[in-house]
């Protein structure tokens, strides 16, 4: 098995680029008692989950590596490369990686706190708020951040091994 690394690390990048995302929509709305539409209702707090992906859904079977070579083929299901007597020069999956498999509210996402003068208060001076730590989702934005710059930095040695390898 085989893993095509700039499919790993662009869906990395990609899966950590959402969670900072949803990181910055629950800072923005760190306050918010409102509907976007002005109703009264409490923005909950947002969190993503991510699954690991395997193998690309592609099935076409062998096809020519080039109109000139029908010795070569191409196997874009399996990934595999067979070049005149069957040798296989990657016998593995077309791709892999991680995909975001959902964004979901938070549980307890919300707090009541005691602000009579708050315009949202109820008849008691209580107004129920997102329950979000501005610290913890600081800490969670830098993480996805770092996670996102390895991931970016795995694809940039990878190309210069490859451009290096071709230098040989």
């Amino acid at each position: 098995m085989s893993f095509n690394i700039f499919d790993i690390a662009g869906s990395g990048m990609t899966a950590q680029r959402v969670k900072m995302d949803t990181i910055a929509s629950n800072i923005a709305n760190i306050n918010t008692t409102r509907q976007p539409d002005g109703a009264k209702g409490v923005y909950i707090k947002k969190d993503v989950s991510f699954r690991t992906v395997y193998e690309d859904s592609i099935n076409r079977g062998y096809s020519n590596f080039a109109s000139n070579s029908p010795d070569a083929q191409f196997d874009p299901k399996t990934g595999n490369m067979l070049i005149n007597a069957n040798i296989a020069l990657n016998n593995g999956m077309l791709t892999g990686g991680v995909q975001v498999d959902e964004i979901y509210e938070a549980e307890n996402g919300v707090k009541t706190v005691y602000d009579p003068s708050h315009p949202d208060a109820d008849e008691e001076g209580y107004v129920d708020l997102p329950n979000i730590n501005l610290v913890e989702e600081m800490v969670g934005m830098i993480s996805a951040s770092r996670a996102y710059e390895a991931n970016a930095t795995v694809a940039e040695n990878v190309k210069t091994m490859m451009q290096r390898a071709m230098n040989i």
